[in-house]
Parts: structure tokens; sequence; C-alpha cells
């Protein structure tokens, strides 16, 4: 596993995009505050930049650094829920501009998934991860299910559990609002 946290850690210090098996589904990701890394990701997957990516994150308390103001419920609702989630702050900062929304909203994960943790802390930076697919089509739960044209336009792809079966799907997302109060968005 170590070998190729180092292979892609490589790979995004470079402002490459990697194929990575995370706590949901098979991801594409990149460096969250290289703007052109994150543009190269809409570019493979045809997606319009008003859809935003989810960023990844190894532990809570890093929240802080990419949110203004984290609202402490946002805590309570990581350590409780059972599935992966995903929450949308407000006040995003310190992330490439293009991963954040015009109403300066931002997707944020704290993945649960032993290689995406292990990769982002020795990486030191977020990670974008969004699903590794053509924007509109399924996304992949098997690494056998990635199309060969996000595969070839991809600069590293990570060699561990291409065999494995990810059971998951993607993660629930709840947006929190300026009250206090949130919503689901996706469960």
């Amino acid at each position: 596993m170590e070998k190729e946290i180092d292979k892609a850690i490589e790979t995004l210090k470079k402002g490459g995009i990697i194929i990575y098996p995370t706590d949901t589904i098979w991801g594409i990701g990149c460096d969250a505050t290289n703007e052109k890394a994150v543009n190269k990701i809409y570019k493979l997957k045809k997606r319009l930049e008003k859809k935003t990516m989810i960023v990844l994150i190894c532990k809570s308390n890093n929240i802080n650094n990419f949110v203004k103001k984290v609202p402490p419920i946002a805590y309570d609702l990581i350590d409780s829920w059972e599935k992966p989630l995903t929450i949308i702050y407000n006040g995003a900062q310190n992330l490439a501009k293009n991963l954040i929304r015009d109403d300066k909203t931002v997707a944020i994960r704290v993945s649960k998934d032993e290689f995406s943790q292990k990769l982002i802390a020795k990486f030191g930076k977020p990670i974008v991860s969004t699903s590794a697919n053509e924007s509109g089509e399924p996304a992949p739960l098997f690494f056998k299910d990635i199309e060969q044209s996000i595969l070839d336009g991809v600069d590293y792809i990570v060699d561990l559990y291409h065999n494995s079966m990810n059971d998951l799907k993607p993660s629930t997302i709840i947006k929190l609002e300026r009250d206090g109060n949130f919503k689901i968005i996706r469960s």
C-alpha cells in the first residue's frame, strides 16, 4: 500500500490526476488546491464546472482549514453517521476556485477508508473525489466497470483492490444551513 501511496502522491504533486479506491466508489482525484488539476478532471468527465465535486480530507479537525466557520453540528453528524457522509458547508476557503460554488459552498467528506486516509495524510492536502465515469453515466462500483476512456485519461491508476468487490454506494450528502439546520440532498 505504501508504494501505491507514494506513486499517487508523486502524480498529485505534479498536478496530475489519479484513479483510486475510496470509502465509497472508485474515484478520480487530484490536488484539491490546484485549479489546473481540477480543470483536467472536469474535461475528462465532460462535466460542467457549475457541478462541483467532493473534497476528501483525512480528519474532521481539518475541516476548519477549508471552511471559515464550521457549525458544531457538523462534527456530531460526522461522528454519528454510519455511512460515508459528505457535508456541504458555507464559507469555503483555501481550495481551488473551481471547486467552490458561486454561493461559496463546498462539499467535504472525511474519508474512513484506510488507503484514502493515508494518502491524504501523507500528501498533506485534500484531494478531489468524484466518480470515475463521464458525467451522466453510472458510477463504477467495481474497477472493471470503469470505461477505458476514463482509464486512458488519467496520469496514474492506483494498483490496489482491482479484483475486490465494493458494495458501497455514493455517500450521503447533507447541506448545512447557516441557521444550524441541515437537509439531506442525497441519501
